[in-house]
């Protein structure tokens, strides 16, 4: 029975929320003895000025694996790394975090624990080939994240995936433990940051095809936050050149 810490950022969320929770929560303790997995579920609420609280918190009267944490500023990265933080605290051998609209159903995140292995980290994928995204992204939107950001991402870290920004991803607890205290970004390219140190540790990334049905009601801006991501990217290289590539015993 392996023990999983799933983390479920959530900035105003107090319409899709109670679905996502009861859905992955469900699924997971009804299937513990099948999936040989006992998940613990952490909601990490990030600058919610709605009822985001009042809502996780009566789902949680039922459903005793829940630990809600509740910070005043925003940010997906920033409430990804508190959520890492109180996964050490617990003794989980697997640390992984969703994206609170349930794109990525709970049965497809449990194919990336099943795909682990061997493997220091997993991440799921909406752009190898394998996966399947509904609706259709516009062919724009697709080539312009092959070409411009990805490219971007293999010049400054030398990194090569197709998908970087997708909401479902696993880590082995020795990785989190490692990379924590270097994590930095509290925005939405804190993903990259995530898979540079993985790289610079030399930790082994699995990225898999997966199944992600967009939902409506994102909060990401597809302009403004694409012309922010791409500054932070610069950021982050600069603040991490001093980092040099870490062989870890294995």
């Amino acid at each position: 029975m392996h023990k999983i810490s799933i983390i479920i950022p959530a900035h105003n969320e107090e319409k899709r929320i109670k679905k996502t929770i009861k859905t992955y929560y469900d699924f997971f303790h009804s299937n513990a003895v099948a999936c040989k997995v006992h998940a613990h579920f952490i909601i990490v609420l990030n600058g919610c000025v709605d009822n985001t609280l009042r809502v996780i918190e009566e789902c949680s009267k039922t459903r005793p694996h829940i630990s809600i944490i509740n910070i005043i500023e925003s940010g997906k990265g920033l409430a990804v790394k508190t959520g890492f933080a109180s996964a050490l605290a617990q003794d989980s051998e697997i640390i992984g975090f969703v994206d609170a609209d349930m794109a990525t159903s709970p049965h497809y995140y449990y194919d990336l624990i099943t795909h682990l292995k061997n493997h220091d980290s997993i991440i799921a994928s909406r752009y190898m080939p394998g996966s399947y995204v509904s609706p259709k992204r516009p062919f724009v939107k697709q080539w312009g994240i092959k070409l411009v950001y990805n490219s971007l991402i293999r010049v400054l870290f030398n990194l090569n995936f197709h998908d970087y920004q997708c909401g479902a991803k696993l880590f082995k607890r020795h990785v989190i433990t490692a990379i924590l205290p270097h994590l930095t970004t509290h925005k939405w390219a804190f993903d990259v940051e995530l898979l540079y140190l993985c790289a610079l540790y030399n930790f082994s990334i699995h990225e898999v095809p997966t199944t992600w049905l967009d939902q409506a009601g994102s909060k990401l801006n597809v302009m403004g936050s694409g012309i922010r991501m791409l500054y932070s990217l610069f950021e982050m290289k600069k603040k991490h050149r001093h980092i040099t590539r870490i062989i870890m015993p294995k």
